[in-house]
């Protein structure tokens, strides 16, 4: 009879589920501090990244510069044709000449116009001064009675109507001498507008050899000897790589949980820095939203520029709660199964759960600071109440 219950209790041990120690991952239930967060892609990217632009119209003669290089303000990264641009100034500075030229044509034309109708005033003056000595003789003849009331008016009109020609001559110079002013101001300001479109040529050409506005790392520049590029084209790019900012990326269906200000965690080769959501990109790109980090420690010997990272976005925060961390025993929900271990079993728990992170679950109840929890897989362990640990 002692034989068969040592058999039955050896059976059982047989049949009960076991874990070996190996397999185990086991972490303990603390007090600390659980960040509910979302999860992003990020890349590094300098904080600080200057564009250089085409001057002109042209075609790349030679690259001097290539990507990686360290420049200096002033430094020449590339070269660009000139001739199309040179020939355009000659074509400007040729065509200022003309505009002179008109100007010295214009000025004599108005001033023989203004001189013609001073002569005519002139002249109409001496006619109305001879008019007026009529006009006085006719009335002292009509006074002594040998002139006649006749001969007084008609002398009376024809002063009358030398004097009218008189104003409209001294009209016509006052309208010429506006008319001439308007014209002279014309022509300078056609000059003026000439200049200063010769003197942006003449600086755009002195600019076509592209060079670096500012110390940095030049990130990119247009290698294609012989490709032409328009006019405000982005050449070259040239970046302070003193201090960095973070890119991330994150699926659109969290966009109302993204909100500027919100902290974010940058995870890079085992290192964690701090930070805040700096910008949000207004529109989604093919399901994806783009934000930008400001990073606590925007120079941090870990940064490199185009390094990728993980990011986590901060939605809410608890603090010194109890926590554990986090593994494949999780399942998202807010109430599951665990395993406490504890004397060499592994002892079947219901735990509820609030919020968590990509370290930590925060442990609402059914857990208390001390226990020791089995945080690897135990799907295969689902209906079994205790687990004998090898």
């Amino acid at each position: 009879m002692v034989v068969v219950a040592v058999g039955l209790w050896a059976f059982r041990g047989i049949l009960k589920p076991s874990i070996r120690q190996e397999d185990m991952l086991v972490a303990p239930v603390e007090n600390g501090d659980v960040e509910a967060s979302l999860t992003a892609t990020g890349l590094v990217i300098p904080a600080h990244e200057a564009v250089v632009t085409s001057p002109i119209q042209s075609t790349i003669r030679q690259v001097l510069l290539t990507a990686g290089a360290k420049v200096q303000p002033g430094q020449t990264i590339l070269e660009l044709d000139k001739e199309l641009t040179s020939s355009e100034l000659a074509k400007l500075q040729d065509e200022q000449l003309q505009n002179r030229n008109k100007s010295n044509v214009l000025a004599l034309s108005l001033e023989r116009s203004l001189n013609d109708l001073q002569s005519q005033e002139k002249v109409q003056q001496e006619k109305v001064r001879s008019l007026q000595s009529s006009l006085r003789d006719e009335q002292n003849l009509l006074s002594i009675g040998s002139g006649t009331p006749e001969a007084v008016r008609q002398a009376e009109l024809n002063l009358k109507i030398a004097d009218l020609e008189l104003q409209r001559v001294q009209r016509q110079i006052q309208n010429q001498r506006r008319s001439n002013q308007a014209d002279e101001l014309g022509l300078v300001y056609t000059r003026q507008i000439q200049d200063r479109n010769i003197t942006e040529l003449a600086q755009k050409l002195r600019n076509a050899n592209i060079s670096a506005g500012q110390a940095g790392v030049l990130t990119w520049v247009n290698e294609d000897i012989g490709s032409t590029v328009n006019q405000g084209q982005v050449v070259a790019r040239i970046a302070d790589l003193s201090s960095f900012r973070v890119r991330g990326t994150i699926a659109d269906t969290y966009a109302d949980s993204l909100h500027v200000g919100d902290a974010v965690l940058v995870r890079l080769n085992g290192t964690d820095l701090r930070g805040t959501i700096s910008s949000i990109s207004p529109a989604a790109d093919k399901g994806v939203m783009t934000f930008y980090a400001q990073l606590d420690e925007n120079h941090h010997p870990a940064l490199r520029a185009n390094l990728r990272a993980d990011v986590y976005v901060v939605t809410r925060s608890h603090r010194n709660v109890l926590r554990v961390k986090n593994g494949p025993f999780y399942q998202g929900g807010h109430e599951q199964p665990v395993f406490v271990v504890r004397d060499g079993l592994a002892t079947r728990r219901t735990v509820r759960f609030g919020d968590s992170n990509f370290d930590y679950v925060q442990v609402l109840s059914g857990l208390q600071a001390g226990d020791q929890l089995l945080i690897s897989d135990t799907k295969n362990y689902e209906q079994a109440a205790e687990l004998t640990i090898k």
